[in-house]
């Protein structure tokens, strides 16, 4: 069996991220941080790279948060598309190419792999049933369809993953199921979806995944990959790969480009991964780049950075789906990190229990670098970590400001004061001391130390020995006390000084990958600019340069900031506008006027008959007495509607609803999480008087 070769290049990707929803530090410490710190030691080590990311744009979770703000599924992607991107560029996260799967571009892409794939008889073509909600009229994707988990039995687990425990389920798993669009109890019905026979496919991905084998050749070090990431592979092969359906009935997405397919669209774990296809091909495209030497040439090596929520997708799924279609590379890693937890909780969208990285950024424009350095010092790598405010207090003021900030202006300042701002060179025959030599040996080894971390994926290690040159570099300067030396043995002060030179102008190399903004400044202000990875060594800052100006390089925080932040984390009213439906477009004075708003007394209520959504309330007008069907039943019980005063629309044209005739409308409030509340007029407002 062949050895491994060394790459020639390497494509690396990051998981899409969906858009319906702002980007949080956990999205950031999980795939787009470490990939960034990643390719950009590549880079300056003078590596062939390119990172490749875009907007996941299709899917059920799109779909639900459009209904839920009341607006389309592309108003949706196209807000979030744009919000990602300020993010990841405000964090200063260096993709070379950001696509979207919903550009016209994509689907053509998709559908002509699909079509290959159903040329080389990939799929298996079934008809099945499939829960269909009677109510909305359509079938349910996997996140339509909520129930109890069967695995640790927590409720509110979708049809394709529980959030609680992790396990991947399938829709008929689910204990007590329901239609998240309409809350009603879904029905089997039959239709023909095209399925993806993974247990086919064990054998060569038990030796794909344990052992770095691919058709009998050695692909990748097995060894080398994350405990974590090859146990669930292992689990799932195991337990025996079932059949996925590649097809989903729904409206927004890749339409299925088969014949009769109609309302049919790929289903979101094939067309999403293919984005890293299509991103890959526009990026070849503005550099006159042929795009099959990424994907197709063994000489490229492919790295997807995921969460671990991801892996069965990135390293069972579509690896098939790449081997189904017969001229694209395998997955060479897949380093997935694990998840980042909040202030003792986890991170969650719906309760706002989240640190937005864009919100956070517009409040703390020059905080990049420090999110990105406690980001980085806690990466979930091998374990779930945690992220608090005092703990990035704590890394901000005690590592960044007081060890590497006050290091580099203490050599700032001692060399504007003894030899107006010019690096010193160590004279022709000046004896080094013990500790002289130690400090050399430290910059000697540095670089590769720290980027065989890296390429190892050890980013936590691997920012702990840069900042390490710091600190020895800060140990040094105290120890030998150049200030007390310079009237009694200046020559030695110039040996002193001239190594203390060398220390922050390597770190303006080495901290690149993880302070990128720092690393510039100090480049910059120590004549090193421009300088790469294999430049870095004890002889990097040229005697007799000049250093620049250099303003303090990190601002401490303080506790009121810390609470500040702690008081945004919740359901508060603040921070509500996350979820709050935008508004809508402007009306007239004349519209709302016309509309007769009125207090009424709700006088009897009953359920409409063969429904669970809807109930039938007698109410008295002032005017009249009348009978109103409201949507209501799924949160109020009749018993808690009858003697409500409730506000109502009582000029509405009648309208027969499941043979009730409705004659007005009950307004309600809808909370950010789907309940309706009652608007309950003020006390001593009686049933006809007007609302205006």
């Amino acid at each position: 069996m062949n050895s491994i070769r060394t790459p020639k290049r390497r494509l690396i990707t990051s998981a899409l991220p969906y858009a319906n929803g702002p980007i949080h530090v956990g999205h950031m410490a999980g795939a787009y941080l470490p990939a960034d710190i990643y390719v950009r030691y590549l880079r300056s080590a003078g590596e062939e790279v390119v990172w490749v990311c875009g907007s996941d744009e299709h899917g059920a979770a799109i779909t639900l948060r459009a209904k839920k703000d009341g607006i389309t599924p592309k108003e949706i992607v196209d807000r979030y598309h744009n919000e990602m991107q300020g993010a990841f560029k405000g964090l200063d996260i260096s993709f070379d190419h950001y696509s979207r799967t919903s550009s016209e571009k994509h689907h053509k892409v998709a559908q002509d792999f699909f079509l290959k794939l159903l040329e080389n008889k990939s799929f298996e073509v079934k008809t099945e049933e499939q829960y269909f909600d009677q109510e909305a009229d359509q079938f349910l994707a996997d996140r339509y369809i909520t129930g109890s988990c069967p695995k640790c039995q927590a409720e509110g687990a979708y049809g394709d993953q529980c959030e609680k425990c992790g396990s991947t389920l399938s829709p008929r798993e689910l204990i007590n199921p329901k239609s998240t669009l309409s809350g009603s109890k879904p029905v089997l019905k039959p239709t023909t979806l095209w399925y993806l026979p993974m247990g086919r496919h064990e054998g060569w991905l038990r030796e794909y995944i344990e052992k770095g084998v691919l058709n009998g050749e050695l692909h990748h070090d097995a060894k080398k990959w994350k405990s974590h990431v090859v146990g669930q592979c292992k689990s799932w092969i195991d337990g025996g790969l079932q059949s996925r359906a590649m097809t989903r009935d729904l409206k927004w997405g890749v339409p299925v480009p088969v014949e009769g397919a109609e309302g049919k669209v790929l289903y979101v774990w094939l067309d999403a991964p293919l984005g890293y296809i299509t991103s890959t091909m526009e990026w070849a495209e503005k550099n006159g780049q042929d795009w099959r030497k990424w994907w197709q040439d063994p000489e490229t090596e492919l790295m997807h950075f995921i969460g671990k929520d991801n892996i069965v997708f990135h390293c069972i799924i579509f690896p098939i789906l790449l081997k189904e279609h017969g001229d694209f590379n395998l997955p060479h890693q897949v380093p997935a990190n694990e998840f980042m937890n909040l202030e003792g909780d986890k991170i969650s969208t719906s309760r706002n229990w989240a640190v937005w990285v864009s919100e956070f950024l517009e409040n703390n424009p020059e905080s990049s670098d420090p999110m990105r350095y406690v980001l980085t010092s806690i990466m979930p790598e091998q374990k779930d970590s945690e992220f608090t405010w005092n703990d990035y207090r704590d890394r901000i003021n005690n590592e960044l400001a007081d060890v590497l900030g006050n290091f580099v202006n203490r050599v700032l300042v001692l060399t504007r004061k003894y030899y107006e701002g010019a690096v010193p060179a160590i004279l022709e025959g000046q004896k080094l001391t013990e500790v002289d030599t130690s400090l050399i040996n430290e910059l000697e080894s540095a670089s590769e130390k720290i980027g065989d971390l890296i390429l190892r994926f050890r980013f936590r290690e691997a920012q702990l020995e840069a900042m390490n040159i710091a600190r020895k570099g800060n140990k040094y300067l105290t120890e030998e006390e150049p200030w007390k030396l310079q009237k009694t043995d200046p020559a030695r002060v110039e040996v002193i000084m001239h190594l203390a030179c060398q220390v922050v102008g390597n770190l303006g190399v080495l901290l690149e990958p993880f302070l990128p903004r720092t690393a510039e400044k100090i480049s910059i202000s120590f004549g090193v600019s421009g300088s790469k990875w294999n430049d870095a060594s004890p002889s990097l800052v040229k005697p007799g340069t000049i250093l620049g100006d250099l303003p303090i390089l990190f601002s401490k925080v303080d506790e009121e900031t810390v609470g500040a932040e702690i008081a945004k984390l919740g359901d508060n009213d603040t921070d509500k506008k996350l979820n709050i439906m935008p508004q809508k477009e402007q009306t007239t004075f004349d519209n709302f006027t016309s509309m007769d708003l009125r207090v009424a007394t709700v006088t009897e209520c009953i359920p409409v008959e063969k429904t669970k959504k809807l109930l039938q309330l007698t109410v008295d007008t002032g005017l009249d007495i009348r009978t109103v069907v409201s949507g209501i039943a799924e949160h109020f019980s009749p018993e808690e509607v009858i003697g409500r005063k409730v506000v109502l629309l009582v000029n509405l044209a009648p309208r027969n609803i499941r043979g009730v005739e409705s004659q007005g409308m009950v307004l309600m409030a809808t909370t950010d999480d789907g309940k309706l509340r009652f608007i309950t007029p003020e006390e001593g407002v009686n049933a006809g008087d007007v609302i205006s």
